[in-house]
């Protein structure tokens, strides 16, 4: 049997691959990415007048390269069973470091043939383990980040609004977890000795609770006047949002289907204590602004509660800055990931995520750079992408 290269014609399927034919090969492995890329943005560009601040990020170029890097990832993250060609953690052979191209040794009838982007020094293929790493990445960097910022914005909102000793106290502890340097922060947070103390779960009992009581005073403030409506739609938080809390904070869930081991929830909930007073200087600094606008003063005018007021009237004005930081931090957090990653702290050591194979790569760097460089490519390319993408969105949002 033989494969076409772009350079040498027919070639043995026995001999190393050109790296014409290896970015052949890895186009077509992306294919599922290709497809899902071409449907976004022929609807997106289809719909977009009709799309609001998304639907704007495509009149900007520097948005739209952003937004395709971002999406490439996003879709590996969601495709990787299928783009991948080996299992991330098998060894395959006993060849340590195979380069670019390599045949696998001794493969079985029907198994992948070569290492795209080479072995790393246990024989796992570097391709399958980036393409896997995606998901670690795309998993855990947005959800963090997204739990943060609802910590951040439910604090921020009524230290701003409000005021007074409340801002005081609110402020206070903001900036004592400021204070501290983040990385060191982080890795106190994530060391095995703090996990013994049970602090990451007390942290985590009282971080998780605050997204529970974001949706639950949304609604009771939207649909106040409705018992009906806001019974239910609280009703509905709260249980599942008590379902998802018992799994995740204390690995108790009774149905089994939400959960997360100890390393993974100290990586977690040290992502969620770093970023949250940030994300609340940010809101607070934003509604101390904003609530002096007119339209807030006309909503004190009707008599709305002052939740209404700040979840309702002011959170929607202050939507444009907090997109583009939510994007910006994803980044940071990815460094950030990649940073524990590389010091053996992240989720797993066997983890495919992009900082632990840059660290498992790096002892060789000099002779065989792939294992290091090839994750450390992807680790750059995501984090441009949510750069550029808050840039378009930050070009997009002054227009408004």
């Amino acid at each position: 049997m033989s494969f076409l290269t772009p350079e040498s014609g027919w070639a043995d399927m026995s001999e190393p691959l050109s790296w014409a034919a290896i970015f052949g090969l890895m186009a077509k492995q992306f294919w599922p990415v290709w497809v899902a890329l071409v449907v976004t943005f022929v609807l997106s560009f289809r719909f977009k007048r009709r799309l609001g601040l998304y639907g704007k990020l495509f009149d900007s170029p520097v948005a739209i390269i952003g937004f395709a890097i971002v999406m490439f990832w996003v879709f590996t993250a969601l495709f990787a069973n299928i783009i991948m060609t080996f299992d991330p953690l098998a060894q395959l052979g006993s060849v340590k470091n195979p380069l670019p191209g390599a045949v696998v040794p001794d493969g079985a009838e029907g198994q992948y043939k070569w290492f795209l982007l080479g072995g790393d020094h246990l024989a796992r293929d570097v391709f399958s383990r980036m393409v896997m790493g995606a998901r670690q990445v795309l998993i855990i960097a947005p959800a963090a980040t997204t739990f943060a910022f609802l910590v951040g914005i439910t604090l921020g909102l009524p230290a701003g609004y409000i005021g007074g000793r409340l801002d005081t106290a609110l402020s206070f502890l903001a900036n004592l977890v400021l204070a501290f340097p983040v990385i060191l922060l982080f890795y106190l947070l994530v060391t095995p000795e703090i996990r013994n103390t049970g602090i990451p779960v007390a942290l985590a009992a009282i971080l998780f609770l605050i997204p529970i009581a974001f949706f639950a005073i949304l609604f009771q403030s939207r649909f106040h006047t409705s018992p009906n409506k806001r019974n239910l739609y609280v009703g509905i938080t709260l249980v599942l949002g008590l379902w998802v809390y018992s799994g995740l904070a204390f690995n108790a869930d009774p149905l089994g289907v939400w959960g997360m081991d100890p390393n993974l929830l100290n990586v977690f909930v040290s992502v969620v204590f770093v970023n949250a007073p940030t994300v609340f200087r940010i809101v607070r600094g934003i509604v101390m602004d904003i609530k002096s606008r007119d339209y807030v003063a006309a909503g004190q005018t009707r008599g709305e509660t002052a939740w209404y007021i700040m979840l309702w009237e002011i959170l929607p004005n202050a939507r444009g800055p907090l997109i583009v930081d939510y994007c910006l931090r994803i980044g940071y957090t990815t460094i950030l990931l990649g940073t524990l990653g590389f010091f053996g702290l992240g989720v797993t050591p066997e983890s495919p995520d992009w900082g632990s194979t840059i660290n498992a790569g790096r002892k060789l760097l000099s002779m065989v750079p792939h294992p290091a460089v090839v994750p450390a490519l992807a680790l750059m390319s995501l984090v441009l992408g949510l750069n550029l993408l808050a840039d378009g969105l930050r070009e997009e949002s002054l227009k408004d």
